[in-house]
C-alpha cells in the first residue's frame, strides 16, 4: 500500500510546484506586506528609548488579543478577525509586564522546514553575509529576532523540528518543551492531541531559562536547583546517537563537542538507531496528516499559497492508512526511549544532519522542502514527547561557523537539560 501513495505524493507535490513556478510565485517575498523591512515581523512595536524590560517576540500562530493571528497566510491575514483574548502560553509574561515587540513571521500554517514565506517574505538569516542561507522553519521569524537582537527571548512553536530547526539555521538556543507541560490553547492547530507544543528561543542558554519561567511558574528557581546539584559534567552520561547520511564535518564537530565539556559517553547501538528512524518516519507522517486534519478547510480559499496546498495535501494522502499506523507504534517507541533513559541521562546527536542549505532558485524549492524533512533529526522526539534542546557548537567550515547540537532528555526534564546546555556553552566559550 506505500509505495501507491508513496507516488501519489509525488504526482501532486510535482504538479502543485509546477503551477506555482509557471504562475510566477516568489519564494523571497519580493512584495512583502511585513511589519518590518527585513521580514522577521508581521506585526512590530519597536521598544521606546529607555525601556529596559525583557523583549518578547511571539511566532505569529500564537494569539495575542487585539491582533489578527495571521499564521503567515494572506487569507488568513485578510479574513480572520482579531484575537479576542491571549492564548495562554501568555499569562505569565502579561502579569510580569513583558514588552512584546512583536509578531514573528513563519511559513504559512507552519508547514514548510525551511521557514520561506512567498507572501509576507522570508527573513533574512544573519549566521553568514556570505551566503544567503534560509531561516529554518517554521518558526523562522523568532529565530531570526533572536540571532539579529531585536528580541531577548521568542515563543516558537514545535510539532516536528519547528523550533530546533530554525535555532539550528540561525545559531542560536530553541528548547522543545515536554509534550501537555505548555498549554496549547489560543494556539492555532496542526497537531494539537500527539504532537504540539510551545518553546522558547534565546541567544544563549540563560534567555532560554528566562523564556521558561516565562512558560512555566518558578521554572527558574528549579533550574538553579538542578545547576547546583550537578555544576560539572562529570557525572553526566550522554548516550551518542549516530544517525545514516550525516555529514562527517557535523558528526565530527557534535563528537568534539560532548569530549571538551566532559561529560561521561556512551554509544548507542544499532537497534535502537532503527527504532529512532521508525519515529522519525512516524513523527513526520502523524505531523503531514495533521496539516491535512487542520488545515484543509483552506485548501480552496483564495491567497493560500500553492506550496502550502501541496503540503495538506499530501496529509490527505497520508491520513488515511498511514496516520493511525503510525499512532499505534507511539507507545511502544515511547517505552524504547524511556528505557533508553535508565542507561543514560541525555542522547545526543546533530540537530541537523548537514550544514544549513542556501535559498534555492525559484523552480527548486520542492526539492528543497522534501531535503529539509530528511536533514533534521526531530520528529522522533515530538513523537516521544520528550523535550529536547538545541545549542550551536563550532564547525569546521569556511563559511558557516556554528552547527547544532541537540540534546534530548526525558519528560518534563527541562531544567536538566538546559543546565546541560550551559556546561556545553561555558566550555565553548572558552574557545
Amino acid at each position: 500500500m506505500k509505495r501507491p501513495h508513496s507516488f501519489a505524493a509525488q504526482w501532486i507535490l510535482t504538479a502543485l510546484f509546477l503551477t506555482c513556478l509557471l504562475n510566477g510565485c516568489s519564494i523571497l517575498g519580493n512584495h512583502s506586506r511585513t511589519g518590518s523591512r527585513d521580514h522577521v515581523y508581521i506585526h512590530y512595536w519597536p521598544v521606546a528609548s529607555g525601556d529596559n524590560r525583557l523583549r518578547l517576540a511571539i511566532k505569529d500562530n500564537i494569539d495575542l488579543k487585539g491582533v489578527v493571528t495571521s499564521v503567515g497566510s494572506e487569507y488568513v491575514a485578510k479574513h480572520n478577525p482579531p484575537a479576542a483574548s491571549d492564548a495562554d502560553c501568555l499569562a505569565i509574561a502579561r502579569q510580569r509586564d513583558v514588552r512584546i515587540v512583536g509578531k514573528t513571521n513563519l511559513s504559512e500554517f507552519t508547514a514548510a522546514p525551511s521557514g520561506m514565506n512567498d507572501y509576507f517574505g522570508t527573513p533574512r538569516n544573519p549566521l553568514t553575509k556570505r551566503r544567503r542561507l534560509i531561516p529554518g522553519g517554521s518558526s523562522s521569524g523568532s529565530a531570526v529576532a533572536v540571532a539579529k537582537g531585536s528580541a531577548d527571548v521568542a515563543f516558537g512553536t514545535d510539532t516536528a523540528g519547528s523550533v530546533r530547526v530554525p535555532a539550528a539555521c540561525c545559531g542560536i538556543v530553541g528548547l522543545k518543551t515536554t509534550f501537555g507541560l505548555v498549554s496549547t490553547k489560543g494556539v492555532f492547530p496542526v497537531e494539537p492531541r500527539h504532537l504540539d507544543t510551545v518553546g522558547p528561543m534565546g541567544k544563549d542558554v540563560a534567555h532560554v531559562v528566562e523564556g521558561m519561567d516565562l512558560l512555566q511558574n518558578g521554572f527558574a528557581a528549579r533550574y538553579r536547583t538542578v545547576v547546583a546539584a550537578k555544576p560539572s559534567a562529570k557525572k553526566i552520561r550522554i548516550g551518542r546517537l549516530d544517525l545514516s547520511g550525516t555529514d562527517p564535518k557535523v558528526d565530527r564537530a557534535v563528537d568534539e563537542a560532548l569530549a571538551r565539556t566532559g561529560f561521561r559517553v556512551i554509544r548507542l547501538d544499532q537497534n535502537f538507531k532503527m527504532k529512532w528512524d521508525q519515529a522519525k518516519k512516524d513523527g513526520n507522517t502523524v505531523a503531514d496528516a495533521g496539516e491535512w486534519i487542520s488545515d484543509q478547510e483552506y485548501i480552496y480559499k483564495s491567497g493560500v499559497r500553492l506550496r502550502t496546498i501541496a503540503a495538506i495535501v499530501l496529509g490527505r494522502v497520508l491520513y488515511p492508512a498511514q496516520y493511525r499506523g503510525a499512532l499505534r507504534r507511539q507507545a511502544r517507541w515511547q517505552h524504547a526511549l524511556a528505557q533508553v533513559f535508565k542507561k543514560v541521562d541525555f542522547v545526543a546527536l546533530p540537530t541537523l544532519q548537514n550544514l544549513p542549505p542556501m535559498v534555492p532558485r525559484i523552480g527548486k524549492i520542492a526539492l528543497l522542502e522534501a531535503r529539509m524533512l530528511i536533514m533534521q533529526n526531530t520528529a522522533a522526539v515530538n513523537f516521544a514527547g520528550n523535550p529536547a534542546l538545541a545549542i550551536p557548537i563550532p564547525v569546521d567550515d569556511k563559511t558557516i561557523p556554528v552547527t547544532s547540537l541537540q540534546l534530548v532528555g526525558p519528560r518534563f526534564g527541562e531544567a536538566a537539560l538546559l543546565n546541560a546546555g550551559r556546561l556545553v556553552e561555558d566550555e565553548e566559550s572558552k574557545h
